[in-house]
């Protein structure tokens, strides 16, 4: 199978769990996936086969949109619940004005630390190996953008949980913006839970678990054609003397525009992704 797969990704699988699963119900070695999601994380997980995954750096995936939780007077080592907590402070001063206040300032385009527990690399080693060593080492601010964060609920208390609506770049960590979010109210925070609800276009109501995946046929009818999964970009129709010209890794006249254009064939197939460089639409990826 060549295409693009939106699974539901359940708690406690790492996203490479999921890929494995996945490569043994759909017998085939050649499936990759595009943007992490953590352990204790839910949701949207995009995945590409066979040819197919070749598309996943031009894959409409921005921005990301999660339903996240977060719990107020409390620190653990990882940022989120399946951490160890490591602090504790006063947080019954929470209420929904200073929320909301608070929030409004993490809107826009701003830099991030990222935690120690992530999967960059710093000394050609992820940052998790070192943190599981008890190590601490200084991490470069990474940019990100906040577009949407929206207070969908607030049970109060001594331990107040809060319900927020998060849509941002890709890159942000949300369970690092749960602790500076605690630290702007006064207190200390973690994320409780965190769901993916859409990568780009893939939203949770096109993603299938892997109890459905598993169902005779149901693979099959899950996996999109290239050409479906890129329909959100920006689209040439091809001729069919383009379509060949392409697929021979030939340039076409330029598209006049500066990001990647699908480039579908006369019978609505995708026949490469293209962008414009030195005055000619080049193909960056063929699958012709």
């Amino acid at each position: 199978m060549d295409g693009v797969l939106v699974c539901d990704k359940p708690a406690g699988l790492t996203s490479h769990d999921v890929v494995a699963r996945v490569r043994r119900l759909a017998g085939q070695r050649r499936v990759g996936h595009g943007g992490t999601l953590d352990p204790p994380a839910t949701g949207v997980l995009v995945l590409a086969l066979g040819r197919a995954t070749r598309l996943l750096p031009f894959l409409p995936t921005e921005p990301k949109r999660y339903l996240a939780e977060v719990a107020f007077g409390t620190a653990t080592d990882t940022l989120d619940a399946a951490g160890t907590v490591t602090g504790t402070a006063a947080a019954d001063r929470v209420d929904e004005p200073g929320l909301r206040a608070a929030l409004a300032g993490f809107l826009g385009p701003q830099e991030q630390v990222p935690p120690m527990v992530s999967a960059i690399k710093v000394g050609g080693e992820r940052l998790y190996a070192k943190a599981r060593r008890g190590e601490e080492v200084e991490r470069a601010p990474r940019p990100i953008v906040i577009h949407e964060l929206e207070l969908l609920g607030l049970a109060g208390g001594e331990r107040p949980l809060a319900t927020l609506a998060v849509v941002c770049s890709g890159g942000t960590y949300v369970r690092s913006l749960a602790a500076d979010l605690g630290r702007a109210l006064g207190t200390l925070a973690h994320l409780a839970s965190l769901r993916r609800t859409a990568v780009g276009r893939f939203a949770e109501a096109d993603a299938h678990t892997l109890e459905e995946l598993a169902e005779p046929g149901r693979m099959e009818a899950a996996v999109l054609d290239p050409a479906a999964a890129m329909a959100s970009t920006a689209t040439r129709a091809l001729t069919p003397d383009e379509a060949s010209a392409l697929a021979t890794g030939r340039t076409l006249d330029p598209t006049g525009r500066g990001d990647p254009v699908a480039a579908v064939g006369p019978d609505g197939r995708l026949v490469a992704v293209i962008q414009d460089s030195a005055g000619r639409a080049r193909p960056k990826v063929v699958l012709a």
